[in-house]
């Protein structure tokens, strides 16, 4: 049993994630600002992780075997963790995003076509970090996602007083209603409308991962590993986003349409005109044995259908753009 702190663990895989723990034994605290409560013999702490002071106050004397980040967006968050966990725990493992490896948002080593890219493509130990930048700002944090996920985990790699690991999350499906991102839905709405999908001219694959087996993964990052530095966390095999229609026609009966997208003009989601796909090889070799997203993605998509309204006629609804 260990002593566990995930900040987050409000919704999606972080509710599964504390659940997890609980159910194998750990002693959980959920910390958060208080927007949903915890399962039940799960201790709850209401409090801004922004807020140093107030966080300082309550964690007041409590100390973890393990804290799991959910939800640090900005190197200034970063830096408050790392002060506020001092002395507190021996292991921190932040979430973070395959976006990170986004090309249109930093400039990375290049790579050949169609490679899956590895964890030492951004250096966190090199990264430089601003943390005089506006992160505060809700429209600049939004703009800047990747860059904060970046700038975060550079600070916990060089200033942490703990072993510090990070999980870079493919695109995660999974959990019908409960997966609040809203776009796996888009996907099942328009093609059960007979809406057309805006998709780049050539569009190339990326890679997912099923929101249980993340949970899962960062339990075992928590609680059974004792790896450092960046992980990689996604499914075998890549899919691109006409693959993905097909299982959802396969279910629904109904054809997709698309409209291809003018240059500069926003695709649906998951659709890329450039191979946006990890390695996991590095979770392999460190003893996680991913799924392949063909075994789970059926079952997902018949999630979403069960969540999203179909129409009442057999219709179509129009051409409107997504």
């Amino acid at each position: 049993m260990q002593r566990v702190c995930v900040i987050g663990g409000s919704r999606y895989f972080g509710k599964l994630l504390v659940r997890r723990l609980r159910a194998e034994g750990h002693r959980v605290t959920v910390l958060n600002r208080g927007s949903s409560s915890p399962p039940d013999g799960v201790e709850h702490l209401v409090v801004d992780r922004d807020d140093e002071q107030a966080l300082t106050d309550a964690l007041a004397s409590r100390s973890f075997d393990v804290v799991v980040d959910q939800v640090c967006y900005t190197p200034v968050q970063a830096a408050i963790a790392a002060r506020a966990f001092k002395g507190r725990t021996r292991r921190y493992v932040m979430t973070s995003t395959i976006e990170v490896y986004d090309p249109d948002t930093a400039a990375l080593p290049a790579r050949p076509p169609g490679a899956p890219v590895p964890e030492e493509a951004v250096d966190s130990a090199s990264w430089q970090v601003d943390m005089d930048a506006p992160w505060h700002d809700a429209a600049y944090l939004e703009a800047h996602y990747a860059e904060g996920k970046r700038q975060a985990e550079a600070v916990l790699t060089r200033h942490g007083p703990f072993a510090f690991a990070s999980v870079r999350s493919a695109h995660v499906l999974g959990g019908g209603a409960q997966d609040f991102t809203g776009r796996l839905a888009h996907y099942v709405e328009h093609i059960t409308r007979g809406r057309p999908l805006a998709v780049h001219p050539t569009v190339l694959p990326t890679v997912f991962v099923h929101a249980e087996e993340l949970a899962g993964l960062l339990q075992w990052a928590a609680t059974a590993s004792d790896f450092t530095g960046p992980l990689n966390a996604c499914s075998q095999d890549p899919v691109d986003v006409r693959q993905l229609c097909a299982v959802i026609a396969a279910q629904t009966g109904r054809k997709p349409a698309y409209r291809v997208t003018r240059p500069g003009e926003d695709a649906s989601p998951f659709s890329f005109d450039r191979h946006y796909a990890m390695s996991n090889s590095r979770a392999g070799r460190l003893g996680f044995a991913f799924s392949r997203t063909a075994d789970w993605l059926p079952g997902v998509v018949a999630e979403a259908l069960a969540a999203v309204p179909l129409p009442d006629t057999g219709h179509d609804e129009g051409t409107e753009p997504s």
